[in-house]
């Protein structure tokens, strides 16, 4: 019996020592309205120490749950890395089971990115260029696309063919369109060879946009020649479930509606929405419409597993009116029968693992699929004069469909390795029929991509280094044939097999006072890669050969800058000199001169320098402000154009950005500068259009909550009313503004 006891008393003290030394823990990061933040990463380490005991993301809720085994006396420090906000470091007694920790906004240099490392860091430290567009400033915005929000931005050129929806294209540091890398959450939505439809491409319930400079083929390989834009999705966040509809008109005929149904339930969050986007636009052939659906479901399945499940679908259609207005020099009569359609459905599921060894493991499965026509019903009577209106059908099916792995290791925290695996299977047919210069053609493509990269970085005392390299290789089959006709045999392409690699440093040379709060140089070398897009590679007959031997274009960049703190790094002022030599550019060649025949081949080389200057900072607790300028050397190498500056790269170009936030009211003044720049019209005229004169955009925007769940809203754009072409012959739209309101059901953010 007394034996009995003993056991028993021996088993109840070894059961209290279990409870003494584990405990769960519950940390729940905040936003400082007190909304949940989910998607933050909370490191815990014991006090003192900088050995990490466990990493984990916020759920929907925003809460961090950890199990610790060892309680340590002396407590604990959770770091929060949550992007868009400053970095937080808490300090917590051991006997804690729960903490709420609410995040400050940051200062200039502070803030939480996610694209420079693909895992939160603050911006300070990683050695990059990167702007950020923040949920609350998109909202002050309101642009109608993600080209409306980018061209604010410093370092962005945006140019586009006419008014809303037509071709989109974006310019940075002197590279070219095709020349960025599209994520829509880690999801790449560029077309195989680097197109994408920046201005058919809504930011409605997004979270926020950073847009990463530089050469980054190292992290995102082909494409990232020049920048990577990334669009975040908002996750719900409120206990109560929140619906919320708006809806809002303005001139040129434009009509806007949007609802959206959100919220987050201990270990479940959803947000689902719908918007609907007309307008008829100003001028002839000019309208334009895009329905969105789409719906981001977040499931915390353990306490280190999250499950987070993202669709998005959108039907547009735009006019084409074609080149017609020459900065009001009306030459020709516009195309009144060309119209272009795109049906765009987007699908990943993405799983991330907090391990409990300070590893963090995301697996991500994604499809992306997007059918295009371009058709023009124009009569045959205009094909041989300009502007050559002729009528044609083109179709594009392209798919992106890939599988993705990222594991990220904490060994202390002031390290991070970053190794990952990709594989993607890209797939494309296309038609073109122009029935007055048969045949129709199609063409049929399979690229199967795979890549391999580590990053390491390391921050060590005033010292930041980021290393790293991506191993890609590439097999890719197709053909082109004749319709009607036998299929042709498909050709096999040696694709890329190629090693990419990028070294940064970021030095705080001095740390300084007051008035002058730290001064911190930066240098960074790195090379990008961008695969040849299928209709040049296996460009077929009647009028061209294809070529599998088509190597990837390529890219050599140095960076080099300075940022200046000032006033308790309440501002920033930084200066960037870049250099970028484009190399295997791909060109079409005539090999063939008596039947007209060509190919493309890689045949030119380009260079691109120049200097950026920004000025960013808080001017109060409630107005940012951010203002840049840009100037670009450009010039090609090689071809018929040797010696002469790129297309449509100005050599001056700047941004103004002022966003106040207050609590009843918010206001936006954004501003685009460009400056005169080398263009062309490809009509043969004589002498014909071979500039595009400068112009400023300035835009306006705001909000004004007349309740708590009542807000209206207006924007108004170039409110100078230009009259300007982006693209010559392309006329922007004048003057334009809306109006609307906004209502918010439920939803309880506590």
């Amino acid at each position: 019996m007394r034996c009995a006891v003993i056991r028993f008393s021996f088993l109840c003290w070894l059961a209290a020592v279990s409870v003494a030394w584990a405990a769960d823990l519950h940390i729940k990061v905040v936003d400082p309205q007190g909304a949940a933040v989910s998607g933050a990463r909370v490191a815990l380490c014991r006090r003192g120490e900088a050995v990490p005991l466990a990493v984990r993301d916020t759920s929907g809720d925003g809460e961090a749950r950890f199990q610790i085994d060892n309680l340590s006396a002396e407590g604990f420090t959770a770091e929060v890395l949550a992007p868009g906000f400053a970095i937080s470091r808490t300090d917590l007694p051991a006997s804690s089971s729960s903490l709420t920790i609410s995040l400050t906004l940051p200062s200039a240099s502070e803030t939480v990115v996610v694209t420079a490392t693909r895992s939160p860091v603050p911006e300070q430290e990683t050695a990059s260029s990167i702007s950020v567009l923040s949920g609350p400033e998109l909202e002050a915005m309101h642009p109608v696309s993600i080209a409306d929000a980018l061209r604010f931005l410093p370092g962005a050129v945006v140019n586009n063919s006419g008014q809303r929806g037509g071709l989109g294209s974006l310019f940075v540091e002197g590279g070219d369109s095709r020349y960025n890398k599209a994520l829509l959450d880690g999801v790449p939505i560029n077309d195989p060879g680097g197109t994408f439809l920046l201005s058919t491409i809504p930011v409605v319930e997004s979270d926020r946009i950073e847009f990463l400079r530089g050469a980054q083929g190292t992290l995102y390989g082909s494409d990232a020649m020049t920048s990577v834009v990334q669009m975040f999705s908002r996750n719900g966040t409120t206990e109560v479930p929140e619906l919320r509809l708006a809806a809002d008109g303005g001139n040129f005929g434009t009509a806007h509606g949007f609802a959206s149904l959100s919220g987050a339930r201990s270990r479940f969050d959803y947000d689902l929405f719908a918007d609907q986007f007309n307008t008829n636009g100003q001028g002839p052939n000019a309208d334009y419409s895009n329905a969105l659906q789409g719906g981001n479901i977040g499931v915390e399945l353990t306490a280190r597993v999250l499950l987070r499940l993202r669709g998005r679908h959108s039907n547009s259609r735009t006019g084409v009116p074609g080149e017609w207005d020459f900065n009001n020099d009306r030459e020709f009569s516009p195309d009144l029968f060309q119209f272009a359609r795109a049906n765009n459905l987007l699908g990943s599921a993405e799983l991330t693992i907090s391990s409990p060894r300070r590893w963090q493991h995301r697996v991500t499965g994604y499809d992306y699929n997007t059918r295009r026509l371009n058709q023009d019903n124009s009569s045959t009577e205009g094909c041989f004069t300009p502007p050559y209106i002729c009528p044609y059908v083109s179709t594009a099916h392209l798919n992106r469909a890939g599988f993705t792995y990222q594991g990220d290791y904490a060994p202390r925290s002031w390290a991070q390795t970053t190794v990952g695996y990709e594989f993607e299977d890209e797939t494309g047919h296309l038609y073109v029929n122009a029935p007055v210069f048969p045949p129709a053609t199609y063409t049929a493509a399979l690229r199967l991509n795979h890549s391999l990269y580590v990053q390491q970085r390391v921050t060590w005392k005033r010292l930041t280094a980021v290393a790293g390299v991506r191993y890609v290789r590439e097999d890719a089959s197709g053909a082109s044939w004749d319709v009607p006709g036998p299929s042709a045999p498909s050709a096999n392409a040696p694709g890329i097999n190629k090693a990419v690699p990028r070294v940064a440093l970021s030095l705080l040379a001095l740390k300084g006072g007051n008035a002058f709060s730290g001064t911190r140089l930066r240098f960074s070398f790195a090379q990008g890669i961008k695969e040849a897009r299928f209709e040049e590679e296996y460009a077929g007959p009647p009028y061209s050969t294809p070529n599998t031997s088509l190597r990837p274009e390529q890219n050599r960049a140095f960076e080099a800058g300075i940022d200046q703190g000032l006033f308790g790094n309440k501002f920033t002022v930084s200066g960037l000199y870049f250099n970028n030599l484009f190399h295997d550019l791909i060109g079409y060649v005539i090999v063939d001169p008596d039947n007209f025949i060509g190919q493309y081949q890689n045949v030119d080389r380009a260079m691109a320098q120049g200097a950026e200057a920004r000025f960013s900072g808080r001017i109060s607790s409630h107005l940012d402000l951010t203002a840049s300028y840009a100037y670009i050397s450009s010039q090609n190498l090689t071809g018929n154009d040797m010696g002469k500056a790129l297309l449509r790269r100005p050599k001056h170009s700047g941004t103004l950005l002022a966003t106040y936030l207050g609590k009843r009211w918010g206001a936006n003044l954004s501003g685009s500068f460009v400056g005169r720049r080398r263009d062309d019209d490809f009509l043969s005229l004589d002498p014909g259009f071979k500039h595009a004169a400068g112009y400023a955009l300035v835009n306006v925007g705001g909000w004004y909550a007349i309740t708590s769940r009542l807000t209206a809203y207006a924007n108004a754009e170039n409110i100078a009313n230009q009259h300007y072409n982006e693209v010559v012959g392309y006329p922007a739209l004048t003057g334009n503004f809306r109006a609307g309101l906004r209502i918010r059901i439920a939803g309880d953010k506590k």
